[in-house]
């Protein structure tokens, strides 16, 4: 018999946002779906700014145009949103078929860097990469039946644990006022942040039915109009909406996002700059492992399926290709969305369909992708902090199904201090080797998890059953 949260309802209900296939209005779908894209809006675009902010034009030295940043901005709506639908209604078998959404990842900062501030690939030979790398990822998703035995549910969990854990900073970061600041832990940012934080809380358990799984969206709202009025009222500057304006002069009020093989960008192919990404590929197939097990275990109550893993790791490959081929950089199973899902158990795919597409029409309409984007980073973070540790939550039962023995005790304690603590080392660990490798783990703890834990589930000996 099938579980009640994946058969096919034909009738249509409110309900049904509990049920994977059930039929939801379209008059609920809409403000759900906007839930989740509220709660990755900023976190999709930042990653963007940072690298193509910094990326060069190979062989000039110069950096990208103001109008070439906000096309690309346009592009990361675009493509993160086609790669959740292909995630919900997938293509042959690219695809999981699970409440999941895709968004640009932060995973790849440190090596792109490395490719796109470098003269001789700049930023044509770090698209090269992305192309390349996400077409290796997709072919190792493909290829998961082969391998998946070697990815222990102990290895699963500390992923899971790892990312809830890399990502508590992160919402604590967005709740002080965002990352990098002058004004960072100012009053009026913990002030905010902890208004929408009570708000969503409140909402919660004041709201009946379904509505209280809307308690994000209410958070948003309620923090984001405190906001306006402590900037109109001239107490803060919370809203910057001159970004909507700028938007509109330079890139205009429609616009649609163009391959990059149709600018004067043209990808180039470098084999170095593809090992130096590659590596950062497996450990985003890693991480959305982990973000698929977790949606399974902790939104589905059920094991992960083979079928479902290489869709979802062959969807986080060429997905990632395809933003490479608007300009992009690699996208991933976006674990604020997963906190989500987890949290509230709305894993309709309509609904979140609804987010993906309310994506896709942001990136056709730059200035509304501009209006999502002027969300202080204290409300974001007011509404987070709770998703992530959920992450971690589910993790921890995830953990909770392995026998603790000293096998399990000494995979998870040697996984967890030597990749977390290589994040948190005063200097540079990893010093004596190339760049790259102390890009990929000092600032990473998942690939540092990952890594160990993988390695010792795979050398420990396993406890021998004794015949009664």
């Amino acid at each position: 018999m099938k579980d009640n949260k994946e058969e096919k309802v034909a009738s249509i209900s409110t309900e049904n946002i509990y049920v994977l296939n059930g039929r939801v209005p379209l008059k609920k779908a809409i403000p759900f779906g906007l839930q989740h894209v509220l709660a990755m809006f900023v976190s999709n675009l930042a990653p963007v700014l940072i690298v193509c902010g910094a990326a060069i034009v190979r062989g000039t030295g110069e950096h990208l145009t103001s109008a070439e940043i906000t096309q690309l901005l346009q592009c990361a709506m675009f493509v993160a949103g086609i790669g959740t639908c292909m995630q919900l209604y997938p293509i042959w078998k690219i695809g999981s078929k699970l409440p999941i959404v895709m968004g640009v990842s932060f995973t790849f900062l440190g090596s792109l860097l490395v490719i796109c501030t470098n003269p001789q690939l700049g930023y044509e030979g770090m698209i090269g990469a992305v192309i390349l790398g996400g077409i290796f990822e997709g072919l190792v998703g493909l290829s998961a039946k082969y391998w998946k035995r070697f990815l222990t549910p102990v290895v699963s969990a500390c992923v899971v644990i790892a990312i809830g854990l890399s990502l508590l900073s992160v919402g604590m970061d967005s709740w002080g006022g965002g990352n990098g600041v002058s004004d960072f832990g100012a009053w009026y940012h913990l002030l905010v942040g902890a208004f929408t934080l009570i708000v969503c809380l409140v909402s919660r358990y004041l709201l009946k039915g379904v509505y209280k799984n809307l308690n994000i969206l209410v958070g948003l709202i309620f923090g984001y109009l405190l906001s306006i009025i402590f900037t109109v009222a001239n107490i803060a500057p919370m809203v910057d909406f001159s970004g909507i304006s700028k938007t509109i002069s330079e890139v205009g009020i429609f616009s649609i996002p163009k391959l990059v093989f149709f600018t004067s960008h043209t990808p180039v192919f470098d084999l170095g700059a593809f090992f130096t990404i590659a590596i950062v590929f497996l450990v985003s197939a890693a991480e959305t492992t982990g973000a698929t097990t977790a949606v399974c275990t902790g939104a589905l109550g059920r094991d992960i399926k083979m079928e479902e893993l290489q869709g979802s790791l062959a969807v986080d490959g060429f997905s990632s290709a395809v933003s490479g081929c608007f300009g992009c950089i690699p996208l991933t199973s976006f674990s604020q969305n997963v906190g989500l899902v987890t949290m509230t158990k709305v894993i309709n795919r309509f609904t979140i369909l609804m987010g993906a597409l309310i994506l896709i029409l942001a990136s056709l309409f730059p200035p509304l992708g501009a209006f999502f984007n002027s969300l202080p980073q204290a409300v974001l973070g007011g509404c987070t902090v709770m998703m992530f540790g959920s992450i971690m939550y589910e993790g921890i039962k995830m953990l909770k199904e392995n026998e603790f023995d000293d096998r399990t005790m000494i995979i998870v304690s040697l996984a967890f201090c030597i990749g977390v603590g290589l994040t948190q080392t005063s200097g540079n660990f990893f010093a004596a080797f190339p760049a790259v490798v102390g890009d990929i783990f000092n600032g990473n703890a998942v690939a540092g998890v990952f890594v160990i834990s993988f390695l010792l589930s795979l050398v420990l000996p396993k406890k021998k059953k004794t015949k009664k």
